[in-house]
């Protein structure tokens, strides 16, 4: 069966990104059309997780309290909106760790399939606004759906043959865009 899952990345995706890391709950500032989106996706049936990587715990810039707190006013907000998150799925590794769940590794999209118990993750989407994200939703067997907010547009400038790196791959102005194509399809 056909699972109505979207997968997103948070920074970029969900929320502004910065090069210094979203240290704090005030440095955490989401695109108000991606609260929106997200809350029409849950409306419209779909389940909703977010797959990220976190190295700033590793990196010692923020610790798992400060990350949980994050997560909680992103929760509220799409609570507000009427929307739902089903799950949270983060990787707290640096690169050099070689951990299996740190993004383009697929392993925080099968901790989400774990969790929300899913037989299988056909017909699931992995958004995100770099390589990493699409090509850990890929390899996983999502859609991978590159947003050209956060790094998006220097993704897609970096790799103008992203389609042929990432097999399939859908390229959307926004979170927002891309769920208004998912609801009309």
């Amino acid at each position: 069966m056909t699972q109505k899952l979207v997968i997103l990345d948070r920074d970029g995706v969900i929320n502004r990104d910065s090069v210094n890391y979203i240290k704090s709950v005030e440095e955490w500032i989401p695109y108000p059309s991606s609260i929106q989106a997200i809350s029409r996706l849950t409306k419209a049936g779909y389940r909703v997780a977010v797959a990220t990587n976190q190295s700033g715990i590793a990196r010692h810039y923020y610790d798992t309290d400060m990350l949980n707190q994050i997560h909680q006013r992103m929760t509220d907000m799409v609570s507000e909106a009427g929307g739902h998150l089903d799950y949270i799925a983060y990787c707290p590794h640096l690169d050099a760790d070689k951990c299996d769940c740190r993004k383009p590794l697929p392993g925080l999209i099968y901790q989400i399939q774990s969790a929300l118990d899913l037989p299988s993750l056909e017909g699931s989407w992995m958004v995100g606004d770099s390589l990493r994200d699409i090509q850990a939703g890929s390899s996983a067997g999502c859609q991978p759906v590159l947003v050209l907010t956060g790094n998006g547009d220097d993704t897609l400038l970096e790799h103008p043959d992203l389609a042929q790196e990432v097999p399939g791959t859908l390229v959307f102005n926004d979170l927002a865009n891309f769920v208004e194509h998912l609801l009309s399809t």
